[in-house]
């Protein structure tokens, strides 16, 4: 059975709209939030590949007035006029990365949300290594600025290399579960790790 053609404004992209979201992927982290009850008033949480601000949204929410958000991308966010957040424009791969994130927040992440995606070249084994490169920085920033007992949620393409990195976030958190959120476009190989509970 062939997949569906694309349809750029499918129902979720006028709930977006409707709700005043910034993204119709801000379904996808508040499906997580609902299901795993990651997401505490008062938390610090780092969103990476955070544009165009669909998940900070949520996140903002879900931490409360006392809770702090930090997002950062490739590309500028624009401004979301909430005292919380910080945002800040970075190449997570870059050497000065870890030096800039710390500028923006001295200490532990309660949850680490990576978003990342690579640019997609249509090469299948090309567009895996680099959706898991991204899934690995990610995975490494929780492990060293998140707290123990702390979240994990990571985005990437499931393909090679996708046991080895589950296996990794294994080591780091006591369970680690598969999601594929409702609103994930139809014939997408996109799937998110949850990591709960840090050792």
């Amino acid at each position: 059975m062939a997949n569906r053609p694309y349809q750029p404004k499918d129902r979720f992209f006028k709930k977006a709209k409707a709700e005043g979201l910034r993204a119709r992927s801000a379904f996808k982290i508040d499906e997580i939030a609902k299901r795993f009850r990651i997401f505490e008033k008062g938390q610090s949480v780092l969103d990476m590949g955070a544009a165009p601000g669909g998940f900070l949204q949520i996140l903002l929410d879900e931490v409360g007035a006392k809770g702090t958000v930090v997002g950062v991308d490739l590309v500028p966010i624009r401004p979301l006029n909430r005292p919380n957040v910080k945002t800040a424009v970075a190449d997570v791969l870059a050497d000065d990365f870890d030096a800039l994130l710390l500028s923006l927040h001295k200490g532990a992440f309660d949850v680490v949300v990576s978003d990342l995606a690579p640019k997609t070249t249509g090469i299948k084994d090309v567009d895996e290594a680099r959706s898991l490169a991204l899934a690995g920085k990610a995975l490494e920033v929780s492990v060293t600025r998140g707290r123990s007992g702390g979240h994990f949620v990571a985005k990437l393409f499931m393909g090679r290399g996708f046991e080895e990195f589950r296996a990794d976030v294994r080591k780091a958190f006591h369970d680690v579960k598969v999601v594929r959120p409702e609103a994930t476009r139809g014939g997408s190989m996109e799937i998110y790790l949850v990591g709960l509970d840090r050792r």
